[in-house]
């Protein structure tokens, strides 16, 4: 039998901070809303027999996964929701795992299976006898990422690693009824297991399809950015990226096509409204003139961008991460919420990228930064009613500067650290 090699002494945790359930006008799909309504006293009983568990390393539930432990402190801890897996509705539980397992010692698959038995498996116990009384629910989704060390080239490296099991109701229910570590291996055998967005070769049926009341189609691995529409989003490597990438899901919910003409007729849908954001907005939003608002693909989603100025006092001089944090905090924070009040109703679409051109006072038209600020609908509702930080909407979301993608940490990145 192989040894496990871990970071940390082999002493039990319980989950560092209670797992949290989302509340309900932060999810979309209006069916998942009202589930999540109906069952918020179960859902918190879940997350309390969860929290109670002693894990052998620390746990922390996050909307965002692959955080280092620093970053998922600060980060929004809430969790437990309703959402869809391809037509099905699950119980979503996601949460970031800190055991360090070493590539040497472990295969991909040892990994995968030690986190279900220790994390995977007292998560379903804790979860499937509560919520198993829904008959709408027909599936159990946890996606939990851990860590794993190798060198590279004579270099030690450690880095996250996703696992994802999708488990049918039926099957749930005789993984919580087992009597022997065979019976729940076999339940555990019949999901669909994936390891870093891919499915792993046999688990579930031979068909690749999961096994429920109601059939499914296969579940489509795009990349999408929503808050209830997931997708196996590609890591990207550096600890910073780590912190701007959303929240990692498991397959898109079907929806329209984005191309030209759908962007077209939302832009004419939206036009009026857009005039009188400008109109309302300009005095502190500073929007360009030659770019007013319009509607563009983003991640294969619809995105509403506002093209702004900003402007900072001359001290703010330094990094164009320092630029980027303090225009942040300084401006386009502020503006959120005007925004969503001007629009007034729901928006039809994705989100919103703040596309802002940084300047220095007095510094003439020139040696600027262009920084765009890419929140899906979610998170900006979530800071708009004071549920997230400026610095956990920014995790949801995306930071482009000069067209390319960074991390960015608020408080380090305006006491002058540059981290990327």
């Amino acid at each position: 039998m192989r040894r496990i090699n871990l970071l940390l002494p082999a002493i039990g945790f319980v989950v560092s901070a209670s797992a949290q359930v989302l509340s309900p006008p932060e999810i979309r799909d209006l069916k998942m809303r009202e589930l999540q309504q109906q069952h918020m006293s179960d859902l918190k009983a879940v997350a309390r027999a969860i929290s109670s568990h002693s894990f052998p390393y620390r746990l922390y539930f996050s909307r965002v996964l692959d955080l280092n432990e620093g970053q998922q402190q600060r980060a929004d801890q809430r969790s437990i929701r309703f959402d869809k897996f391809g037509t099905q509705t699950v119980l979503q539980i996601t949460a970031n795992y800190y055991a360090s397992y070493s590539s040497e010692l472990m295969q991909k698959e040892e990994r995968a299976q030690k986190t279900l038995h220790d994390v995977t498996v007292p998560i379903l116990q804790a979860a499937v006898p509560v919520m198993i009384k829904e008959e709408k629910l027909q599936a159990f989704a946890i996606e939990i990422s851990h860590h794993v060390r190798r060198k590279v080239l004579g270099v030690s490296t450690e880095n996250p690693e996703n696992v994802a099991l999708i488990l049918p109701r039926a099957t749930a229910t005789q993984l919580v009824a087992a009597k022997s570590p065979a019976e729940r291996d076999a339940a555990l055998m019949q999901g669909l297991l994936f390891i870093d967005g891919k499915p792993v070769e046999g688990w579930g049926p031979r068909d690749g399809e999961m096994v429920a009341e109601n059939s499914a189609p296969r579940p489509d691995t795009r990349p999408v950015v929503g808050m209830n529409s997931w997708s196996s989003v590609p890591q990207l490597p550096g600890e910073a990226d780590k912190l701007a990438t959303p929240p990692a899901r498991l397959a898109a919910e079907p929806r329209p096509e984005v191309n030209e003409e759908s962007l077209r007729k939302l832009q004419s849908s939206n036009q009026a409204t857009l005039d009188t954001l400008v109109r309302e907005l300009d005095k502190v939003a500073h929007f360009v003139t030659y770019a007013p608002p319009t509607f563009i693909a983003f991640h294969q989603g619809a995105y509403l961008q506002l093209s702004i100025t900003t402007t900072l006092l001359e001290s703010a001089a330094g990094s164009q991460y320092r630029m980027a944090a303090l225009a942040f905090d300084e401006h386009i924070a502020h503006l959120i919420r005007p925004v969503l009040a001007s629009l007034r109703t729901k928006p039809d679409y994705d989100g919103i990228d703040f596309s802002t051109s940084v300047r220095l006072a007095g510094a003439g038209t020139g040696g600027g930064q262009s920084v765009e600020f890419i929140f899906p609908t979610g998170a900006l509702v979530c800071y708009e009613q004071y549920d997230c930080t400026g610095q956990q909407m920014i995790n949801q979301g995306f930071v482009l500067i000069n067209g390319e993608r960074v991390g960015l940490d608020l408080q380090n990145a305006e006491a002058g650290a540059d981290r990327r």
